[in-house]
């Protein structure tokens, strides 16, 4: 009679829910060494996979690891949040401005929502204020960055 095997850690599948400790910081670029997020000082996060909570290199990086395993992983710019694409910086109206994100007055850097016709929202980072325009970056913040995370799996379903 065999004796039963010690119980294996479950392993983050595609679709697995995992709660884990995580901090992001950029590898590249001007803030490289710059810490983007860290749950480590705080309450850990809990994810879903597959429904775009991560970027789905991110996301492959923690398939086939297991509860309890504490590893970093490096990601270039395309496996992370793409390049950087000049065609999302892009001026807006002062009147577009205050009836999309009922505003006009923002510093350099803010991160400002705007209504989208659909009922959606979307954001971008306040760059400047022309005379009749504000200029606003729409990429994503990490993008153009290549990113080094830390990761410790705490519990995977």
């Amino acid at each position: 009679m065999a004796s039963p095997s010690p119980a294996s850690p479950l392993v983050v599948r595609e679709d697995s829910y995992v709660t884990l400790h995580y901090r992001i910081s950029l590898a590249s670029g001007e803030g490289a060494g710059s810490v983007f997020v860290d749950t480590f000082t705080g309450r850990p996060a809990t994810l879903q996979l597959g429904i775009g909570q991560w970027a789905p290199g991110m996301e492959a990086a923690l398939i086939g690891h297991g509860e309890g395993e504490s590893f970093s992983f490096t990601l270039e710019p395309a496996q992370a949040y793409g390049e950087r694409n000049p065609d999302l910086i892009q001026r807006v109206t002062l009147a577009m401005l205050r009836e999309h994100a009922g505003d006009e007055t923002f510093e350099p850097g803010d991160l400002v929502e705007f209504a989208a016709p659909n009922g959606g929202r979307y954001s971008g980072v306040f760059k400047e204020q022309g005379e009749d325009y504000a200029l606003f970056d729409f990429n994503h913040p990490l993008a153009g960055s290549a990113l080094k995370v830390d990761v410790s799996l705490l519990g995977v379903m």
